[in-house]
């Protein structure tokens, strides 16, 4: 369905050309949140992160944009915070860095410019890649990277269907906010996006438990330690989760998104940036 939006948002641009192109160049500061295995809420009330980057755009007229962009942020998620038992029994937690960059078309509803909208509701929608490397902490309290523990048995050749997962993936980046002109110089943009990964392990969580004694021979003590914390806590019931056990909900990828404020320099199109600056700006070129 997303695929078919941007798609036809591309076959419309030929139909709205009607006035110069203008880039625009920026910084973007937010907040970011995940969706998946262990955070069931879209908008929960915890476990939200910073984020930082940079952000480029080049308008063809006032209504269709292309727009770049490099970010920065941390998402984390913990049993402990679930209001859900089983969740709680589970008890795992993870947390990560990640990197994204992405491409996406813009669209204003409004032919905001210069002389004409000052204000304009927008969307956008397009692909990203993103770095991720998800960790938790092991009982001694020491940072552990779950990646190469296999915790799911990824990579085992005695579950040869459970490949590793990799850490650079894609995402499909779409949302909206409101743009405002600010003189003649100045975008301001608030923003939320979503970002619907291709992978089901950004938190490591997916699956069924593997058999935690063949994962021991295979990946050692701390992977198995690693893969079922449930018997860290005071109400375990002495019992191992089986193989087959559910630990994760493998039918539906997990998610972030980033609720953000930009502030973008706005300029015409390219080859005329000094002569702009000299009307706008003509302090800087005496």
């Amino acid at each position: 369905m997303l695929k078919r939006i941007i798609l036809s948002l591309f076959l419309l641009m030929p139909f709205c050309v009607n006035a110069q192109s203008h880039h625009e160049i920026g910084i973007t500061l937010g907040l970011s949140n995940y969706y998946g295995d262990l955070q069931p809420k879209m908008f929960p009330s915890i476990g939200y992160h910073p984020m930082g980057g940079i952000i480029y755009k080049y308008f063809m007229n006032p209504h269709f944009g292309l727009r770049f962009g490099a970010s920065y942020t941390s998402l984390s998620a913990s049993d402990s915070d679930s209001n859900i038992p089983v969740n709680r029994a589970r008890n795992l937690s993870f947390g990560t860095h990640l990197f994204e960059m992405h491409g996406a078309l813009e669209v204003n509803f409004l032919p905001i410019e210069i002389n004409d909208f000052k204000v304009t509701p927008y969307v956008f929608g397009g692909l990203s890649a993103f770095y991720y490397n998800p960790f938790a902490d092991d009982p001694n309290g020491n940072r552990v990277f779950l990646r190469p523990l296999s915790t799911e048995g990824e990579g085992l050749p005695i579950y040869p269907d459970r490949k590793q997962y990799s850490q650079i993936n894609m995402a499909f980046p779409f949302g909206g906010g409101a743009k405002f002109f600010i003189g003649k110089t100045l975008m301001l943009t608030t923003e939320i996006g979503f970002r619907y990964t291709n992978t089901d392990y950004l938190d490591d969580v997916s699956k069924s438990y593997v058999d935690l004694d063949s994962l021991n021979a295979y990946k050692g003590q701390l992977a198995k330690t690693m893969s079922y914390r449930g018997n860290t806590l005071a109400t375990w019931d002495k019992n191992n989760p089986y193989y087959g056990y559910q630990r994760g909900d493998s039918k539906a990828n997990d998610w972030y998104w980033y609720a953000n404020l930009s502030v973008t320099i706005y300029f015409r199109a390219f080859g005329n940036t000094r002569e702009y600056l000299k009307t706008r700006c003509p302090g800087f070129f005496r």
